[in-house]
């Protein structure tokens, strides 16, 4: 017989016993030893956006970026490359190609070495759920009963999609997901032809192929696919030309790594689940991280910053950012600081006046007395130490006087402010030893950036606020209940009539006017900046501050909060909506239209002001005169201004700083200094009897953040 028959007689005579022995076997193997589909189960966690997009994964417990994978979500035509290239009948065969079998023996014995595989991807499969250290023929033996049995088992799209799961990648990338993400940072849809046929050569040889490692040997590879159907028919000439001159990109992306705080959270809360869906919108969580991220660059390295942007309509948390770096140890970034209880300085101070707008206490031009008030032993003082005299109540919320805050809040009642925050349904919490007093309505309570934030949301509902909820699971029946069908937190009246005062807040320094309404807060101490605002839809909440609750001297909401709070609706691409129209009758009036028992608010009878005292020449309280201060930047990137304050002495006053008169408040005991730069300088101030008082300081710009 010649050598040629007599060689295929050979092959043809394995295949039919390797056919047979595997037939008569199976049965009995298939009942013994079922397939070991566990990897299949072994997924990494995925958390996604509202619309599906990956906003962060985890690897698996082996390690591994093994993503599940829908192939109605794979561009067909890397289906097409895949099947053409590595099994082009496997729409056809149980699991074993015997005509693939028989070409590559024949192969084999004809040039005494390997020169093309036989393995369907079935079998491809089972030495991927199995993996065997040797290529022998037991080895290929067992593949094979394996790959019968998935076949028995299985549809061939689940078996395609098992393989797409597990094939590897290089590393400890496994499917195509991982590796389409890490290698071009997009998902497999997404796909170019190029990028595709890189993808279908991998998983044959990942660790020598990896284009992050061996991108030569990645685009020969590469070519060769894309040769390969040129050959096949399956693409134009010309299209397999264009797609082999384009370079390969040659790096590996890092995963998708979005709202960590909320994703660690939904991980905690829901053990088991692979993929945790979120109201948040990737778009718009890639952007507020970034306005974080770029506001604690000209901060000190120790100040962290938390934001949450809702849809006040829905109650839908739309971007949150625990921290601008969760792997800071310095800013302690792991902390989510959106769900931390720390005081709410001012504010809060809208619900109060809201209240007392309700109650029929005030219009926007009643007058109110700024000036000092023992309330009981409780004497409130302005945050400049300093006071205004007579102001409408317009002016008393824009420049957040506390005396006229704790004088409503007095006339509404304490218990009736706690009454409507529960109402709202949030959590606060009192100081330990504490009770309900004047001093919630200055920051005397702990209140979260979300809670705060979800009590504005009222402020774009006619009064009724929306419980804030970052993924579908939280859309409790009794959330809704309380906080779609309760009562309004205040009246519509109220809700215009504070909307159309925060909305003429002025900007915060260098900052463009924006059509939205906002307030700031300060709490005790220093130790938190915040600021809250929305148009007609949306809610942006921010804080500022330590981790640690330790004191920021100099942090205010306005200087800190204020600029990363108009650069987030800047940077959001939303369209702002307009303000609600006035309720049928409601309209702002002139103080002469007002009655008589609207003109001036008094206070309660039973308080009475303090002792007057002799009055004292003017001294600067801050800075110290010798002190060495640090500047630091907006989160805009200028300058921050130095707040000075000022104790006694009668205004107005003027003041020079290194002997040039600057532009301030003439009345307020605490202004905004921005000095010409570094070095030594000397802050004046004379008073209106000609009384003066000077400090000498050394100012100089912070290093760097890292």
């Amino acid at each position: 017989m010649p050598k040629p028959l007599f060689g295929m007689a050979v092959a043809f005579g394995l295949l039919l016993v390797i056919l047979l022995t595997a037939m008569g076997s199976f049965a009995l193997f298939d009942r013994l030893d079922p397939p070991p589909l566990d990897k299949l189960s072994d997924l990494s966690v995925e958390v996604i956006d509202r619309d599906g997009a990956l906003l962060r994964a985890y690897t698996n417990k082996a390690g591994q970026w093994r993503l599940g994978i829908d192939l109605d979500q794979i561009d067909p035509e890397f289906i097409e490359i895949l099947l053409t290239y590595e099994d082009k009948r496997f729409s056809s065969h149980g699991g074993i190609d015997a005509r693939a079998i028989l070409r590559a023996s024949w192969q084999l014995l004809s040039n005494g070495r390997i020169i093309s595989g036989a393995s369907t991807i079935s079998m491809q499969l089972a030495r991927l759920l199995e993996p065997r250290q040797k290529r022998t023929f037991k080895a290929k033996f067992w593949q094979m009963l394996r790959a019968l049995q998935l076949e028995a088992r299985m549809s061939k799209r689940e078996i395609l999609t098992a393989y797409l799961t597990l094939a590897p990648y290089g590393g400890n990338l496994e499917g195509i997901r991982a590796a389409s993400l890490a290698y071009f940072a997009k998902e497999p849809k997404e796909l170019s032809l190029g990028e595709a046929a890189l993808l279908v050569a991998l998983p044959q040889s990942p660790e020598a192929r990896r284009p992050d490692i061996a991108p030569r040997r990645a685009l020969a590879a590469r070519n060769k696919v894309l040769e390969r159907m040129a050959t096949a028919g399956i693409m134009p000439q010309s299209e397999v030309m264009r797609a082999t001159s384009k370079p390969l990109a040659a790096v590996r992306h890092a995963m998708p790594q979005l709202a960590a705080h909320a994703s660690d959270r939904l991980t905690r809360e829901n053990p088991g689940a692979l993929v945790l869906e979120t109201n948040l919108d990737r778009a718009l969580q890639e952007k507020m991280e970034a306005v974080l991220r770029d506001a604690s660059s000209k901060l000190a390295a120790d100040l962290s910053v938390a934001l949450i942007l809702a849809d006040g309509k829905s109650g839908e948390i739309l971007a949150e950012v625990g921290s601008p770096d969760y792997l800071s140890v310095a800013r302690a970034g792991w902390i989510d600081m959106t769900r931390r209880q720390r005081s709410p300085g001012s504010a809060l101070k809208p619900f109060i006046y809201g209240l007392a707008f309700e109650e029929g206490l005030i219009r926007e031009q009643t007058r109110i007395t700024d000036s000092p008030v023992d309330f009981g032993g409780y004497q409130p003082k302005n945050f400049d130490m300093g006071y205004q005299g007579d102001v409408t109540i317009r002016d008393a919320l824009l420049m957040s006087l506390n005396v006229p805050a704790v004088a409503l809040l007095d006339a509404v009642g304490p218990a009736r402010l706690m009454e409507r925050l529960k109402r709202a349904n949030v959590s606060v919490t009192m100081p330990e030893g504490s009770d309900v007093g004047l001093a919630i309505g200055l920051g005397g309570l702990g209140i979260t950036l979300r809670d705060l934030t979800q009590l504005y949301t009222g402020f774009v509902n006619g009064g009724y606020v929306k419980t804030l909820r970052d993924s579908p699971a939280e859309a409790s029946a009794l959330a809704q209940a309380t906080s779609n069908m309760g009562a309004p937190i205040l009246d519509r009246d109220a809700i215009w009539h504070i909307t159309n005062i925060l909305k003429d807040a002025a900007p915060p320094q260098g900052a463009a006017k924006m059509a939205i309404a906002y307030k700031t807060g300060t709490s005790y101490g220093y130790r938190d900046a915040w600021s809250v605002g929305f148009d007609g839809r949306y809610v942006i909440g921010v804080w500022v501050g330590k981790a640690d609750n330790s004191a920021v001297p100099g942090i205010t909401g306005r200087s800190a909060a204020a600029p990363i709070l108009y650069d987030a609706f800047a940077r959001s691409g939303l369209t702002l909506a307009p303000f609600a129209k006035p309720p049928l009758g409601v309209q702002e009036q002139d103080f002469a239209d007002l009655p008589p028992t609207l003109k001036q608010f008094k206070l309660a009878g039973l308080w009475a002001s303090p002792s007057p005292v002799p009055e004292e020449a003017p001294r600067i309280s801050y800075p110290p005169d010798g002190a060495r201060i640090e500047l630091s930047r907006t989160a805009l990137g200028r300058q921050m201004p130095l707040i000075v304050k000022l104790q006694n002495g009668r205004p107005p006053f003027r003041w020079l700083g290194n002997g040039r008169v600057f532009a301030a408040n003439g009345r307020r005991r605490s202004i905004s200094w921005t000095p010409d730069g570094q070095g030594q300088s000397t802050l004046t101030v004379i008073d209106a009897a000609g009384r003066a008082d000077s400090v000498s300081v050394f100012l100089q710009m912070p290093p760097s953040a890292p």
